[in-house]
């Protein structure tokens, strides 16, 4: 039992992508560690290890070959950074010349896809390494061929682990995938409490946010998949995948104002019930996750099951009251018990995805957005060559500011101010948001640092144990990087001292290290704040634009398919990911603006109510994605072909409203069809009272979307007149 116990746990542990990638870059670090303590190398340990680091911040997943390409133009960027900095360094103008050309360059590959921003960034980061060196450099090649043996040996041992453990990525990204809708539909439930004067806002912004979340990890796990598509296992876990957009769309949806159904069933258990039934699906999500990540077949439980049979229960004994007033109320109800039980289903297939597809007719196919050949890349970054692009400014904001860090080393003649590139580069980021948080966190955790390695290296003085403590620290900086970055930036402080102690500088470098990483979040901060800034307000009322633009499309998607029959088809899945994606870009910026100066922060109650708004209805939108199906009646299909255009007329309005647009003549708001929306006959079907309640939910909305976009709107207008 404790042998099965053991491996269990240490199975647990395995799959933790934190603590696997931690166990890559172990052996990685003991694999040339050991050598050079064998050899007595003292000189080389540093600029291998160095190399390591760079390697696995470039570091990004992809299929064999792939990798293989990746690795090589890794490999490239590495020597042309160090070469050019070991060429350079004795002529201050050249080397300055190079350098902000080299990042304007380097930033700039970032619009080729997030694998060249990794490699960009490595790069940079190489080459704050060389220079850090580069004064006892004793030979042009030294310096750069050990950087490159580091990063070549990391880039090996990555290959092997992949060839290992193909599906490893995959199964750890459609873990977060299901983590993050755990927690989603947590979130979701609290909508459900039965409270007449419930205030739901907090709620909806939370859930707006986590969200957020759950689009970002679908958006990333399907990066992983785009190059394991149709090979083998990952065919399935593409399925799944489809499988979890499908879940997000009805998980998203909602059929009702919930204010209304908490005070007309506050003295009933049903929102319990549903709320209960949310609560122990996230849990089903969660041992979802947990299943994947260790590649075994999830066993369904019977708790969401029978809280579905005892909600039905319910259900059915209120529509045994005979209550007319409850009657439209309960057909809210109704559909969204339907769609958690097709939720439920779906949760029950997880091990058989092939069984939704089959049903479903899904169009199995990802869209590719990467970019392929030499032109199609050159397209890419030369669209970004404008003050428009965020990239962009970013490039030329991070050139300026290390110029400007290497002009204070020449300037104050600063032996080892090379601390000051290294630190802007981390801490400089494309906000000011961003750029603050980093600010925070390197400057505790470069202090924490500092003041444990005095200690730590008075405790260990000899050789030995200073490598093993190397060897630890680049581990923890790699498993903290991404959760707890004071925590990282306190262990790669302490590794860099004792890199430094092998060449005899230990105590040397502690306060020329914490003087420097003040200097450089100085520049960093002056940098966003002054160089082509990116204020979130000056540009909140273009992302709102386009989360409108992005339901519109979502919307017109849809209510095609309700004539031709449910298709999910590429046009479908591009637009209905674009709605989220736009609602989550949404999130994030309002959040951005609200952590920048308070002189930039501008309608903050307004942009939370426009966030709120926007994912309402992105939500009823949803329940009419979830619910597709073809209509038979002529009459209806009128109908909802009238509402949609007076939709779609409106909501072309709301987003030339916030692109600047001076509107002369705005749609008027149609009365006559909101009734007819809102009173549906008794013989319609579910799935045609289903569809015009949502377009009523829609239409109900659009006067106040039109006064938050009149005073979001920026105040220099264009007259546009809109039939």
């Amino acid at each position: 039992m404790q042998t099965k116990d053991l491996h269990v746990n240490f199975r647990r542990y395995w799959v933790n992508d934190r603590i696997n990638y931690s166990i890559r870059v172990f052996i990685a670090l003991v694999g040339v560690v050991l050598p050079c303590w064998y050899l007595k190398a003292n000189h080389a340990v540093t600029p291998l290890v160095l190399g390591i680091i760079a390697a696995a911040l470039a570091e990004s997943d992809d299929n064999l070959t792939g990798r293989i390409k990746g690795l090589a133009i890794t490999l490239v960027c590495f020597l042309i950074a160090s070469l050019s900095i070991e060429v350079l360094f004795d002529y201050p103008i050249l080397f300055a010349i190079g350098l902000f050309c080299s990042t304007f360059g380097f930033i700039m590959l970032g619009a080729m896809g997030p694998r060249y921003a990794n490699i960009a960034f490595a790069s940079l980061l190489l080459a704050v390494y060389t220079m850090l060196g580069a004064n006892s450099s004793t030979e042009l090649w030294y310096q750069p061929i050990l950087l490159l043996a580091g990063a070549s040996w990391y880039g090996i041992l990555s290959l092997l682990w992949h060839i290992l453990w193909p599906n490893q990525p995959v199964q750890q990204g459609l873990a977060n995938v299901f983590t993050e809708f755990g927690y989603y539909l947590d979130n979701k439930s609290k909508l459900f409490e039965p409270v007449a004067d419930l205030n739901s806002h907090p709620f909806r912004i939370q859930a707006a946010k986590q969200n957020a979340r759950v689009v970002n990890a679908l958006n990333a796990v399907k990066m992983t998949l785009l190059h394991r598509a149709g090979r083998g296992q990952s065919d399935k876990f593409l399925k799944i995948y489809f499988m979890a957009q499908d879940i997000h769309e009805r998980a998203s949806s909602s059929h009702y104002r919930y204010r209304e159904l908490a005070s007309a069933f506050q003295r009933s258990d049903v929102l319990f019930r549903f709320q209960r039934l949310l609560h122990v699906q996230a849990i089903a999500c969660h041992g979802i996750a947990e299943a994947l990540k260790q590649g075994k077949a999830y066993h369904h439980g019977t708790d969401s099951i029978n809280a579905l049979d005892e909600l039905q229960q319910s259900l059915n004994y209120l529509k045994q009251q005979h209550n007319p007033q409850w009657r439209p109320l309960l057909n809210q109800l109704d559909y969204l018990f339907n769609n958690l039980a097709t939720v439920e289903r779906q949760l029950q297939n997880i091990n058989n995805p092939d069984a939704e597809h089959v049903e479903q007719h899904t169009d199995i196919e990802l869209v590719d957005t990467e970019a392929h050949g030499m032109k199609e890349m050159w397209k890419r970054i030369a669209s970004q060559l404008n003050t428009d692009s965020m990239l962009f400014r970013h490039a030329i904001r991070l050139g300026i500011a290390l110029i400007a860090g290497y002009g204070c080393i020449q300037i104050f003649d600063l032996q080892r101010g090379y601390w000051i590139l290294l630190t802007t580069l981390f801490v400089c980021q494309p906000n000011y948001s961003a750029t603050r948080q980093k600010l925070v966190q390197r400057v505790i955790g470069t202090l924490g640092g500092l003041l444990a390695g005095i200690p730590l290296l008075y405790l260990f003085p000899g050789q030995e144990g200073q490598l093993v403590l190397m060897v630890l620290m680049g581990v923890l900086f790699f498993a903290f990087r991404t959760v707890k970055y004071d925590w990282a930036t306190a262990f790669i402080t302490l590794l860099v001292l004792f890199c430094f102690n092998q060449l005899g500088e230990g105590f040397a470098v502690i306060l020329p290290r914490l003087g420097d990483t003040l200097l450089g979040c100085l520049l960093a901060v002056l940098a966003v704040s002054f160089i082509l800034p990116d204020w979130e307000s000056k540009r909140l009322h273009k992302v709102m634009a386009e989360a409108t633009n992005a339901n519109k499309d979502y919307l017109a998607q849809i209510i095609a398919q309700y004539r031709i029959g449910k298709r999910d088809n590429m046009s479908y899945r591009i637009a209905r990911r674009e709605a989220h994606n736009k609602d989550a870009q949404l999130s994030t910026a309002i959040n951005n603006m609200l952590a920048e100066p308070d002189k930039y922060q501008i309608n903050t109650d307004e942009s939370f109510r426009f966030l709120t708004l926007n994912h309402a209805m992105l939500s009823y939108i949803s329940a009419l994605g979830a619910h597709r199906t073809q209509l038979q009646d002529n009459q209806t299909h009128q109908l909802v072909a009238e509402a949609h255009r007076i939709i779609h007329n409106h909501l072309e309005c709301i987003s030339a409203q916030l692109n600047g647009a001076l509107i002369e003549t705005s749609p008027s708001l149609n009365q006559h069809l909101e009734q007819r929306l809102g009173q549906w006959r008794e013989e319609d079907c579910t799935s045609i009272r289903m569809v015009l309640q949502q377009l009523h939910l829609i239409h109900c909305m659009l006067p106040e979307l039109h006064a938050l976009g009149d005073n979001l709107a920026p105040k220099t207008h264009t007259a546009i007149t809109t039939a």
